[in-house]
């Protein structure tokens, strides 16, 4: 009897194997997490790590394997450093109009005396091509340069419609502001926004572009970019050389499939932004992010000579995992599965809890745990009804045998 009981046991064993097996189950790849010490640490994800998990990287699972073989699962948190952006109005008022031989003057006071570093003008009038000077005082006496020849623009026609009257100045803190719009036409000035902007940059990488080409076919410049590997973007920064104005429509798009015809490779391109390359502003285009290993960008250049394009800057986020580790175990990070639905874990609800420092983690090599090794160690059972038949034969026969001996006594 002790012997038909023993055996029961190693079967109860073998299924609970089984079921740990389960948990890692349609992953692909896995990698040991080294070094963890402590309650919290981060995990950077690597970027050769994005071309094989889900764009909406919910197949990441940390689980750990204790001294008692038991498989716990870690929870954890997606981070990344996107650049935050506040602006704040500054009241004012505007006091003063005149006109001398320099042009038209505006005179604004701000009461508050605040720091300052953009005035936003509205004005009436279109097709125009003006420079400013902006002085700074506080009596009204004394004035101090703040920006000169600083050129603010409008064009409107049938093919483009452009204003650009943005005037972005250093932080500056005065009293009042004097606007010289130099011009031998009235301006009419309808109103303005003076505000504050600030920017902390996010912590963005920049990816190395391992293939270019550059091509003008009929009216447009096609820009074709190649990434080492599938990565987020949220970046594009376009350099171009050419010192004269120029304004043209802009469209960033990623390669989002590619299929072999008879007649040679047909490619499925998506749109992801759109805008305008000027000579007034960087020429800097922010969007979400997205998953992709070859981009184009094409510029219309309308009945105009192609820009000369000096470079292409692509970026995206640095994605980091937040974790809490609560038991002593080997932890790995595992990814790869397309089925896998996003974790849903109690530490998103309190993640003002989480430490702003945390000490990061290293990976190891990449394993593959796919369909070959899963081959090699196959599942005893493949149904999971056989599971809880096992399960329910092995009760009755504990409860049987208890019974027995029960008898006997």
């Amino acid at each position: 009897m002790k012997l038909v009981i023993k055996h029961c046991l190693t079967i109860f064993f073998i299924t609970l194997c089984i079921s740990t097996q389960a948990q890692i189950k349609g992953y692909s790849y896995k990698r040991e997490l080294i070094g963890v010490n402590d309650t919290w640490h981060s995990i950077t994800i690597p970027i050769d790590l994005f071309s094989k998990i889900s764009p909406t990287l919910s197949d990441i699972r940390i689980i750990g394997i204790t001294d008692k073989n038991d498989t716990i699962e870690t929870p954890y948190i997606i981070d990344f450093s996107a650049e935050k952006i506040s602006k704040k109005e500054i009241v004012f008022n505007q006091i003063n109009e005149s006109k001398n031989k320099q042009g038209y003057y505006f005179t604004f006071e701000i009461p508050t005396q605040k720091v300052i570093n953009q005035i936003e003008l509205e004005l009436g009038q279109q097709n125009f091509d003006w420079r400013v000077l902006l002085e700074g005082s506080n009596n009204q006496q004394q004035w101090f340069s703040i920006i000169d020849n600083y050129r603010i623009l409008s064009i409107d026609n049938e093919q483009t419609h452009f204003q650009f009257t943005k005037l972005i100045i250093p932080n500056s803190k005065y009293r009042f502001y004097r606007l010289c719009i130099k011009s031998n036409e009235k301006p009419y000035l309808s109103g303005a926004k003076i505000s504050l902007d600030e920017r902390i940059d996010g912590n963005l990488i920049n990816y190395k572009i391992e293939t270019s080409k550059i091509e003008t076919v009929k009216k447009e410049t096609i820009i074709e970019i190649g990434l080492q590997s599938v990565v987020p973007v949220c970046f594009v920064d376009i350099k171009i050389k050419d010192g004269f104005d120029y304004y043209r429509p802009v469209r960033i798009e990623y390669l989002a499939d590619s299929i072999n015809t008879d007649k040679g490779w047909k490619y499925s391109y998506y749109s992801v932004e759109s805008g305008t390359v000027n000579s007034f502003e960087k020429n800097e285009f922010r969007f979400s992010s997205t998953f992709a290993k070859r981009f184009r960008i094409i510029i219309d250049n309308q009945d105009n000579k192609p820009l000369s394009i000096d470079s292409v800057l692509v970026k995206g986020y640095k994605y980091e995992l937040k974790a809490r580790f609560t038991e002593s175990a080997k932890y790995f990070i595992i990814y790869g599965n397309k089925n896998a639905f996003a974790p849903s874990y109690d530490i998103a609800l309190f993640t003002d809890k989480i430490p702003a420092t945390l000490s990061a983690l290293n990976l190891g090599d990449e394993q593959y745990i796919g369909k070959e090794e899963r081959q090699k160690s196959h599942p005893l059972f493949q149904n999971k009804m056989w599971l809880w038949g096992i399960m329910l034969v092995i009760i009755v026969l504990l409860g049987w045998f208890s019974i027995r001996m029960i008898k006997h006594k």
